[in-house]
């Protein structure tokens, strides 16, 4: 199973900022969408960072409320590890265990074109579990 295949099932969409967006504005907007991560861009869908909830805890610990006024930019990630239409599931499962993030970009050509979540990979992996399973299920049936 590949990130094309999952793509193609839960679509393209993401949540975009900016880098010189208030801190605040992206929480609002994780909140209100009850997502982990935003993939931030220059309005251009070339990834520049990425601001995750544990970028945005890390910051408010260090600088407190203060920090809900400071750009994305001075509080996202920068260096983004992303992957493409042709990974497959587990070697994006395998990116982002060692990364230890939940968020994968997708990018194609250069620029943005989707977003793959732990949850996506998560379930991804059972179907292929459950589909397995029946299939030796029914070999077995008739052998």
């Amino acid at each position: 199973m590949t990130v094309k295949a999952i793509l193609e099932e839960k679509g393209h969409d993401v949540f975009t900022f900016g880098p010189n967006e208030k801190l605040s504005d992206a929480i609002r907007l994780l909140a209100e969408h009850r997502i982990g991560a935003l993939v931030i861009t220059n309005g251009d869908r070339k990834i520049v960072g990425i601001l995750s909830e544990r970028d945005i805890v890390r910051c408010l610990a260090k600088e407190g409320a203060d920090a809900l006024d400071h750009a994305v930019r001075t509080v996202m990630t920068p260096k983004v590890k992303i992957c493409n239409e042709q990974h497959t599931v587990n070697e994006v499962m395998e990116i982002m265990t060692k990364g230890r993030f939940r968020h994968l970009p997708v990018e194609k050509n250069g620029m943005l074109d989707g977003i793959i979540s732990i949850g996506d990979v998560v379930k991804r992996r059972i179907e292929d579990v459950e589909r397995e399973a029946a299939e030796i299920r029914a070999y077995i049936a008739t052998a």
